[in-house]
């Protein structure tokens, strides 16, 4: 399953504040790659396995290490 190291608050500020710079300037998808590097926080991957699919969370490529570090690895089968 996703193994992603772990990012401080500043750098998640940092990398959210770069990929809305990328988006200003036109690279949407830069953009997007860029944002789903911050780990999705794991209340939010919890209502997105429960309303949406754990496929929408592992095709989508977000950073669920703080899912897995929350919700053990078995986050991702049950």
């Amino acid at each position: 399953m996703p193994q992603m190291q772990t990012m401080t608050d500043i750098e998640k500020i940092d990398t959210a504040y770069k990929a809305a710079m990328l988006g200003r300037g036109g690279d949407h998808e830069g953009s997007e790659r860029l944002i789903k590097t911050i780990p999705l926080p794991p209340y939010l991957a919890q209502i997105a396995k429960e309303k949406i699919g754990m496929d929408f969370l592992l095709n989508g490529g977000w950073n669920l290490s703080e899912a897995e570090a929350k919700f053990g690895p078995d986050f991702f089968s049950k």
